[in-house]
């Protein structure tokens, strides 16, 4: 072989500078969008998305019934919309990409924002959640025997729901001093009954109720696992500190828009709808405010 037949080609360096150049253009260009989205937040028009949870069927019809019967009468239009993963519908809200989402307690939003610093600001209730004891063993809560198994919520906020509840009836007691709505079952003093409790989330406890003596969790939750509401032992009046709440992006919350939306939700007909429908997905699952 003729090597002469080769030409061997060094390949071509940019100069150092022309890099440290092009990287201080790069990264000032990044700065300075960062910089104009801070600046320029989002300011919303007459239509607003209004996010709720997939899994819980009734959410969308709340906000359906506000965007048919109540939003027009504040100058606005609503459209509801699914996203299955709070933690990003929450983000979305802080960011403005939604206007607002209905799903969640104060509890659940203080436990979302500690852990990623949203700025987000619950604006008022909007509606209760049907909240109780399930088992396909045992038709009262009093027939639950001596080492029962009771599922639990796994997250904290509902964990300290569910418990709070058992305490209410006289079945558990708590260390003296929890705040028994943030209760976890670390802090379970009193077990008289020695119940042996078991975490799992929420979508999963309708699959596994015929495992164990009981669980305690959302109607709606067991209403998308198909279990019948007889299978409901027993469903104590949801305490108000536990209601869904709207929730806006802090920064929106002088938003004309976002004013007007909040009005809407807090319309009284909303209430009286709750209190009234036959929807399905509605009735006696989201129920409307207590006044306790």
């Amino acid at each position: 072989m003729n090597h002469t037949d080769f030409e061997l080609r060094s390949k071509r360096r940019w100069p150092l500078w022309l890099i440290i150049l092009l990287i201080i253009i790069v990264v000032s260009i990044i700065g300075h969008r960062t910089f104009s989205q801070r600046q320029n937040p989002v300011t919303f028009g007459s239509h607003l998305s209004v996010h709720f949870e997939p899994a819980m069927a009734g959410e969308k019809s709340i906000i359906d019934y506000v965007a048919q019967h109540i939003a027009p009468d504040y100058g606005i239009s609503i459209e509801s919309v699914g996203l299955e993963d709070p933690v990003q519908a929450d983000r979305a809200v802080a960011t403005g990409q939604y206007a607002a989402t209905i799903y969640q307690h104060q509890w659940w939003l203080k436990q979302v924002v500690e852990a990623n610093h949203f700025a987000l600001t619950a604006t008022g209730p909007v509606f209760q959640w049907a909240f109780g004891i399930y088992s396909e063993r045992y038709s009262a809560v009093q027939q639950l025997p001596q080492g029962a198994t009771i599922v639990v919520p796994d997250d904290g906020a509902n964990q300290g729901q569910a418990l709070w509840m058992l305490q209410r009836l006289g079945l558990i007691g708590l260390a003296a001093g929890i705040e028994p709505r943030s209760a976890k079952l670390s802090d379970i003093r009193q077990n008289p009954h020695h119940f042996r409790f078991k975490e799992l989330s929420l979508l999963t406890m309708p699959r596994v109720l015929n495992s164990v003596d009981a669980a305690i969790g959302y109607v709606s939750q067991f209403d998308a696992g198909k279990v019948g509401r007889e299978k409901g032992i027993l469903f104590p009046p949801a305490p108000r500190t536990f209601a869904s709440q709207l929730v806006v992006g802090s920064q929106y919350l002088s938003d004309p828009a976002i004013q007007k939306l909040i009005k809407a939700f807090s319309d009284k007909r909303l209430q009286q709808w709750l209190a009234t429908t036959n929807d399905p997905k509605v009735k006696d699952v989201l129920v409307p405010i207590s006044q306790h």
